[in-house]
């Protein structure tokens, strides 16, 4: 059976968010490599670098806690899964929190933002949601 890397990561990310560490450290895979980018790009993590210990890469990135909020909490959900897919044309993505949110796309042309699956008119698989 296989292990849900996309799943690992979310449930990381929100662990170390909820009790307010600054590091987490993330097995390093190409879909993780492009979600950690675009989490970097959109502000949610402050910075990103490589580690290699014994054999294995892994990401070690640094979160962004926000001080404007009640709650410092990062929202993190994962939507497909592997037992159960969802999938979404350009038309019929959501926005989530009126476009304050972001959702990520697995799409043909890679992995992408709900905005950018819009401006390029390309749905795919609905792989999680963040705000």
């Amino acid at each position: 059976m296989g292990r849900d890397i996309i799943a690992d990561l979310i449930t990381s990310i929100r662990n170390a968010d909820m009790d307010k560490k600054r590091r987490v450290q993330i097995e390093s895979t190409n879909i993780t490599e492009n979600i950690v980018k675009i989490l970097l790009r959109e502000g949610f993590i402050e910075n990103v670098r490589k580690h290699q210990e014994n054999q294995k890469n892994f990401l070690v990135s640094t979160l962004r806690h926000r001080k404007t909020r009640k709650e410092n909490r990062m929202i993190l959900k994962r939507m497909s899964r592997p037992g159960l897919r969802i999938y979404s044309n350009y038309q019929r993505i959501p926005k989530i929190l009126g476009g304050m949110g972001i959702v990520i796309f697995s799409t043909s042309r890679g992995i992408m933002t709900d905005r950018e699956a819009r401006l390029e008119k390309i749905g795919g698989e609905i792989l999680c949601y963040i705000w």
